[in-house]
């Protein structure tokens, strides 16, 4: 019997111990929507939280996308871990793998920043001024926010059956190539919707106004989200829980530090932008960072209306892990 009981004791500690990642790999963008990830990096959050969870020693990297589809092909074949951008890029992908092995939800929200559709044309005040000769330049047809946004516009002054009726004068193109082609007053389009503080510099020249703002269509509303798959968040409770932590924390630090939140943005994407713009973005009332998620549901109701996402949201937790469903969402 005692022989027996010591070749359990060798097998049981043959047997690897459960362990949760020590490498978190994050997708982020470069523009104002994700000044927590900057935070995050500088101030080594992640791993910090996970040292306290009683894991040490976690590797956090970042590496810059611009647009959805790449990021969460990367994170459904399991090449990185969390990915960020607008709320299109996160309804999307949920409603396309809700009730599967690769099921993605929200993390939780990063910033609360306005959308504004300008144009250079002294013509245009509403979207029903735009004619068959105006091009809209926007971050990615279909999948930007800021082309969803023009579909709920559509949609309010045509009628739901109307929605795309706009989506053939837009162009895809990054939001500083944007601002470059339409400052110059000399590209193939006349119409920019963007980002702070791409729009922003844009609105600086007296040429361009304002044509739509997404505070018009939803009120108050995430700009921004964090997501990730149901596999990374099921096998890492701890890591993921500090994951969570690490954006709240940040979240305070920029709205608390701003010029330093906006020194760690500036070194980051080496980005030539005034400093006194940023401060005034950041002071703009409008603009707010917070994992909280605002207007959710009424992004995945839309997408659902029109056709584009199959699976409808009951809620706005439906599309969120359970980690923040004690917040004040909506």
């Amino acid at each position: 019997m005692r022989h027996i009981i010591y070749l359990l004791g060798l097998l049981l500690l043959a047997v690897p111990a459960y362990a949760e990642t020590n490498e978190v790999r994050i997708a982020q963008q470069t523009s104002m929507a994700f000044l927590q990830f900057n935070v995050m990096k500088h101030q080594a959050l992640i791993e910090k939280h996970a040292a306290a969870a009683g894991i040490p020693d976690v590797k956090v990297s970042f590496a810059a996308f611009n647009g959805p589809d790449a990021m969460n092909d990367a994170l459904l074949s399991g090449a990185l871990d969390i990915v960020s951008g607008g709320p299109p890029g996160l309804m999307i992908v949920w409603s396309r793998t809700k009730g599967t092995p690769q099921e993605v939800r929200g993390v939780g929200g990063l910033a609360q920043l306005p959308f504004l559709l300008t144009t250079r044309n002294p013509n245009v005040h509403h979207i029903r001024d735009f004619g068959p000769n105006d091009k809209i330049a926007m971050p990615a047809v279909k999948l930007a926010a800021q082309a969803v946004l023009l579909e709920m516009a559509a949609a309010r002054e045509w009628g739901d059956a109307e929605y795309a009726r706009l989506d053939p004068l837009t162009v895809s193109m990054s939001p500083s190539d944007t601002t470059a082609g339409l400052l110059s007053g000399g590209a193939a389009f006349n119409s920019a919707f963007t980002i702070p503080p791409f729009q922003d510099m844009q609105l600086r020249d007296p040429a361009i106004h304002v044509v739509l703002d997404s505070t018009e269509l939803l009120g108050p509303s995430t700009a921004s989200y964090a997501w990730t798959s149901k596999k990374f968040h099921d096998a890492n409770p701890k890591v993921y829980r500090a994951i969570v932590e690490a954006m709240k924390e940040a979240s305070v630090f920029v709205m608390t530090h701003k010029a330093e939140a906006l020194a760690y943005y500036l070194e980051d994407t080496r980005a030539k932008v005034d400093a006194g713009l940023m401060t005034q973005i950041m002071d703009d009332k409008r603009t707010n960072y917070s994992v909280t998620p605002l207007a959710a549901a009424k992004w995945a109701a839309f997408l659902h209306r029109v056709g584009r996402n199959k699976n409808a949201a009951e809620s706005w937790k439906d599309l969120f892990w359970p980690e923040i469903h004690d917040l004040p969402g909506n």
